[in-house]
């Protein structure tokens, strides 16, 4: 037989989600629902998981708190992934520009080294959280050391989502740092204002500004 699967969740997630009671009818999972300083569960006291429905990552995504959540899940000592809920359908009523939300999920598999899961829904998740955990199980109790470096500071971590953007390099983004200040008022600028920081030229503030205002078409998945 196997070992049971150990879960804690955290407090805020059980009372928003019905996936507690869906582990509840797992044999295999003993759940335990307490205050997590990171993350919605720990798995297998290896691995933390943040689940973000589409709102949420939407939100959380536009209003800067995924990076700030990202930077410390990366900091953690477990094992750290993302899991993105939501049928496509709640993706198609919303102009989010396929590129942005793209953008997204590479800063946090390449500069956080976050993987990102897709789920459908609460039963898919569930699914997915107690395959982790067999699979946790099976592997050496060590988390292995994330290859790469991953940038030291909110400055870093703003030249690595810059270099994200078309037609940026390091050179660019660190110019478009230095002139903005922050990757927000950057964000917020006219074509005109991005064309006006030396080395960034008409085409790429075309293409920066396409890929973070333009809103003509839906991201569908």
């Amino acid at each position: 037989m196997d070992d049971p699967i150990r879960i804690w969740m955290d407090d805020r997630e059980a009372r928003g989600s019905g996936i507690a009671n869906l582990f509840a009818d797992m044999k295999d999972v003993s759940l335990a629902v307490k205050r997590l300083r990171v993350g919605d569960y720990v798995i297998e006291g290896k691995a933390v998981l943040e689940r973000k429905r589409v709102p949420d990552f939407l939100g959380s995504l536009f209003d800067g708190r995924l990076f700030a959540q990202a930077k410390r899940l990366a900091d953690s000592p477990l094992r750290a992934f993302l899991i993105l809920e939501g049928p496509a359908s709640e993706w198609t009523h919303r102009h989010i520009q396929r590129e942005s939300v793209q953008g997204a999920m590479l800063t946090l598999s390449v500069v956080f080294g976050i993987p990102v899961l897709r789920s459908q829904g609460e039963e898919e998740t569930a699914r997915l959280i107690r395959y982790t955990a067999r699979q946790l199980q099976a592997t050496s109790s060590a988390p292995p050391k994330r290859p790469g470096r991953r940038p030291v500071g909110k400055g870093a971590i703003q030249l690595r989502v810059l270099t994200s953007f078309p037609r940026i390099g390091s050179k660019r983004a660190l110019r478009l740092i230095e002139h903005f200040g922050t990757l927000e008022h950057m964000m917020a600028a006219t074509c005109a204002e991005l064309a006006a920081v030396p080395g960034i030229g008409k085409r790429t503030a075309q293409s920066i500004h396409w890929a973070v205002h333009e809103d003509s078409l839906p991201y569908r998945v």
